[in-house]
């Protein structure tokens, strides 16, 4: 597993360490990583890190989270994968940066699209909701298609190109966030029932044209989402 982590850049150190481990074979394609407190201590550093470092992995698609506990390699072209310079350079505050950034812009398109959404997007925002909904009554199914339609159709109804062509310009990394985020509560009804009244909230919020209830809405679901996905600087 190598020798003690140097303290500079941890987390960063504990990520390359694990992808070297994945593209070596020491980790194949449907292993289970060892726990976060394994890894902290072969490594000899905290399980902050550790946690952080799988967070990107996980964010990146190169690990997934199953029922039941635990991280595991997935069945994908690793080296080809893990070699994208996208991967390479992002560290994990700078994922964090990004969820920030989402989190900014998302509250305020909420807002907007309370002011200036048509009766069509409130149809397609309802639709969305439903299909979500399906994962509080089905325990295997992810959601991330239905949850990114919904934040979609509300960038959408901002009616601000620019708001639309900055998500589209981080979509992939988003969509990677999202699903990672989803995939932590498989099989955790309590938690997708949350997500799920957070959606409804902003869905109301907007349908009756309410600023302000729909910035907050979209506020506090995006802060549990970061929270989800281990941003420490998220307040409580």
């Amino acid at each position: 597993m190598g020798s003690i982590i140097e303290r500079k850049k941890v987390s960063v150190q504990v990520l390359e360490r694990i992808k070297e481990m994945i593209k070596s074979g020491e980790l194949p394609p449907n292993s289970k990583l060892p726990s976060e407190m394994e890894l902290a201590e072969r490594f000899g550093v905290s399980r902050s890190p550790i946690r952080e470092a799988l967070s990107v992995l996980a964010a990146s698609g190169i690990i997934e989270s199953k029922q039941g506990g635990g991280s595991w390699v997935k069945e994908v072209q690793l080296v080809n994968m893990l070699e994208q310079v996208t991967l390479d350079l992002v560290d994990v505050e700078q994922v964090y940066d990004l969820l920030e950034m989402r989190n900014i812009m998302e509250t305020e398109a909420a807002a907007l699209a309370a002011l200036r959404h048509d009766p069509d997007e409130i149809v397609a925002l309802r639709q969305a909701l439903d299909d979500f909904a399906q994962t509080v009554k089905n325990r295997d199914l992810v959601g991330d298609e239905a949850d990114y339609r919904f934040h979609r159709i509300i960038i959408q109804a901002s009616r601000n190109p620019f708001l639309e062509q900055t998500m589209e310009n981080v979509s992939d990394l988003l969509k990677k966030a999202l699903t990672f985020s989803l995939q932590k509560n498989i099989g955790l009804q309590r938690k997708r029932e949350e997500v799920y009244q957070e959606h409804l909230a902003i869905y109301q919020a907007i349908k009756v044209k309410n600023p302000e209830k729909a910035r907050k809405a979209m506020n506090i679901h995006l802060h549990n989402a970061r929270r989800k996905l281990g941003d420490h600087r998220v307040t409580p």
